[in-house]
């Protein structure tokens, strides 16, 4: 993290350097004391588990919507902002139905 010499704000990276958001300032990269990822950030996906991944995840007493059993495997992803909870989501262990509970 930097900071503005001139008004000491924070500084945001650009492609050539650091710049100021309030008064516009900007510093060239300094190769020598800079780093700078090369990867290419993915959209983030939701993650659906499909055959046997889910073999080995918890299972808990839930009646599946669809055919009526009463077994199901279930995990958590967060899917929206952090201070927001985590979704559920649970697959059949007959019929591998897969849906959400939010809480």
């Amino acid at each position: 993290m930097e900071f503005c010499p001139a008004c000491k704000s924070m500084m945001v990276p650009t492609p050539t350097g650091m710049k100021c958001r309030k008064c516009g300032f900007t510093k060239e990269r300094d190769a020598e004391n800079s780093f700078v990822s090369t990867a290419e950030r993915k959209e983030d996906e939701i993650v659906i588990l499909e055959g046997s991944e889910s073999a080995g995840l918890p299972t808990t007493t839930i009646k599946c919507p669809e055919c009526g059993n009463r077994t199901a495997y279930w995990w958590m992803r967060q899917l929206r902002a952090a201070d927001e909870s985590e979704v559920r989501f649970f697959r059949c262990t007959e019929c591998g139905a897969t849906w959400r509970e939010y809480d």
